[in-house]
């Protein structure tokens, strides 16, 4: 189960990155809301997947017990 921990920080940086080219397209002059939305999307993303690595997490503690 160690890489879906790892795959919630990918989407930290795929938020990083979308903010970065949102700012960036904010000046040149473009729109650029689509970015900021998906930047939300993946903050959501990885806050979700951390909540449910620790909640599989404490299932399977429960379970060797």
């Amino acid at each position: 189960m160690g890489y879906l921990k790892i795959t919630a920080y990918v989407y930290l940086a795929v938020a990083a990155f979308f903010t970065y080219e949102g700012i960036m397209a904010l000046n040149s002059g473009e729109d650029s809301f689509i970015m900021f939305f998906f930047a939300a999307v993946a903050v959501f993303l990885f806050f979700f997947r951390m909540r449910n690595a620790k909640k599989f997490g404490n299932r399977r503690e429960k379970e060797e017990n």
